[in-house]
């Protein structure tokens, strides 16, 4: 269905090849799973096959993709439209219209198909993707997982063969990643659609893959095979993969059902030894760190009350954040966690309650004031970015807050290797989410929030950016992130919190919260319980005290 011969892309200015050397076939009616490195030119393989590389981002394209039959250096986006559906990283950037059923329309108007086929296949995808109560729904009411579905729905009202997606679920909650997962599998089991898919949240679809094509980084061949042949060698790999690894597992499992199948005898050797707590600093705080030694919290939120329009977004939400301590914020989408992270640092006026931090009342405050006491990463990265290339950004962060050099620092120290030329709208998700961490981190406030951030990110890149978070904490800082990422939350918080509704459902030790909720347990915990595991790096340390008891 999808072939390339020896496809290579290069963009104008770049040091190196963003893709190089692809050469492989992708079967028709299969699940293929596109892993690999952030920067290792996911993104531009998929851009090649819906022909916006290079017809829309520039660059050279050499060697040939076909889809269909189709050569797409000859057919631009327009003219594979029938062909292959794309949806991006970010489906509601993609809308064009106000409302579910008008959006899932528009795609055939497009094409200039019949209204009695139109309005056929509008009631044929309602039905499809569970979408038919929300028919009348504006797009801006639904929930992230919703407006997946609807993304979905928008490119296969044309009846594509092939579908192309940009890590679908990155921004998900767990349930709701379900949802989009089940669609896939329904669209590739049922009615033979081809599905290529970017995906960093492993963990959740590699066992629903048919096939996976690692693309493993520059000066490397790109590889096609089963999944469990590739995960053996990928240097990215879900914890199930990984803890498979650490035991000595062969083949390696790909799903929690499988790893349980094997676990008894890990559980035997693990049999008499705690778990050492993977959010507990390495050092002390600092006696001169923010907020060391200090009795009183960094931050508070008593009876927050947040209404967005017509709908209260927070209902008397309470909050502390003391000084050394990493929390982890979660929800399913639409519970208010974005609301709660913007009042914390003033862009939300609070209808009811208060919050402080260092003194100040955040919607009040002076912003030169506010970003030494508080720093904020947003879900979209790109709306801290405003210069034009990653070294203009680190100089203006640097002239903002620090002494020069700071920001350029954090930034190789998270993500090595990034260019000073590059701009930040050619970077990649995780690169963008990356750069502006690191802008924030320059003015190094003692309270620092961030919104999904390791939306982009690939294990190496999360396991830097835990590192750096520990580190702070370890400083005296306090940290807040709000996350679907269950595996982030067990490696870093010590606290989780729980919002429903705008309300605080949970809040206590975060090996208590998450294994007490299955979708919010990790892996390792669900593959070993009932013993208190929850991470692999937990796993890996017991068994080595184990093997050398001195």
């Amino acid at each position: 269905m999808i072939t390339f011969e020896q496809v290579s892309v290069r963009y104008a200015d770049a040091a190196g090849p963003a893709l190089a050397g692809v050469d492989l076939t992708v079967p028709e009616g299969e699940l293929c799973l596109l892993v690999g490195p952030s920067g290792s030119g996911k993104s531009t393989l998929l851009g090649t096959v819906s022909g916006l590389v290079p017809h829309f981002t520039g660059g050279t394209l050499h060697g040939r993709v076909t889809v269909g039959g189709r050569d797409t250096r000859t057919h631009r986006p327009r003219d594979l439209a029938d062909l292959v559906g794309t949806v991006g990283q970010d489906p509601a950037a993609h809308f064009v219209t106000d409302t579910v059923e008008d959006e899932l329309a528009y795609g055939m108007e497009s094409l200039g198909l019949a209204p009695a086929v139109m309005r056929r296949r509008v009631e044929e995808t309602l039905d499809l993707l569970g979408l038919a109560d929300l028919r009348d729904r504006a797009l801006a009411s639904l929930s992230g997982g919703q407006q997946q579905r609807v993304a979905i729905g928008s490119v296969l009202t044309v009846h594509p063969r092939v579908l192309v997606l940009d890590e679908p679920t990155s921004a998900l909650d767990p349930g709701a990643a379900e949802e989009v997962l089940a669609v896939l599998q329904r669209l590739v089991h049922d009615l033979g659609t081809t599905v290529l898919m970017a995906e960093h949240r492993l963990e959740r679809v590699v066992q629903y893959a048919d096939a996976v094509l690692l693309l493993p980084g520059p000066g490397q061949p790109a590889q096609l095979g089963g999944p469990a042949e590739v995960m053996a060698h990928s240097p990215v790999a879900p914890p199930v993969v990984a803890l498979g690894r650490a035991a000595g597992w062969s083949p390696l499992p790909l799903s929690v059902r499988d790893a349980r199948r094997r676990a008894a005898p890990l559980r035997d050797r693990l049999a008499g030894h705690l778990p050492q707590s993977p959010a507990a600093p390495d050092t002390p705080a600092a006696p001169d760190s923010p907020g060391a030694g200090a009795a009183e919290p960094l931050l508070t939120a008593e009876r927050l009350v947040v209404r967005r329009g017509p709908v209260p977004a927070l209902r008397g939400a309470d909050l502390v954040l003391r000084a050394g301590t990493v929390t982890a914020l979660m929800g399913r989408n639409g519970a208010g966690k974005s609301t709660l992270l913007g009042s914390l640092v003033g862009l939300h006026a609070p209808t009811g309650g208060r919050v402080r931090v260092g003194g100040l009342t955040p919607h009040k405050a002076r912003p030169r004031e506010l970003i030494r006491r508080i720093g904020l990463v947003p879900q979209e990265p790109r709306d801290l970015l405003c210069t034009e290339s990653v070294g203009a950004e680190c100089a203006a962060a640097d002239r903002d807050a620090a002494a020069p050099g700071t920001c350029r620092a954090l930034v190789a120290g998270l993500m090595p290797g990034l260019d000073d030329d590059r701009h930040p709208r050619d970077l990649s998700e995780g690169q963008r989410l990356t750069l502006a961490l690191a802008v924030v981190l320059t003015a190094a406030p003692p309270v620092i929030l961030l919104d999904e951030p390791t939306r982009g990110l690939d294990y190496t890149a999360k396991a830097r950016l835990v590192t750096v978070l520990r580190g702070l904490a370890a400083a005296g800082h306090a940290v807040l992130l709000a996350t679907h990422d269950v595996e982030l939350a067990a490696e870093l918080a010590d606290r989780t919190v729980v919002l429903a509704d705008g309300e605080v459902v949970a809040d206590g030790p975060t090996a208590e919260v998450v294994t007490a909720a299955p979708a919010l347990a990790p892996q390792t915990a669900k593959i070993l319980a009932p013993q208190p595991w929850l991470t692999v790096h937990q796993v890996v340390r017991a068994l080595a005290a184990a093997e050398d008891p001195a």
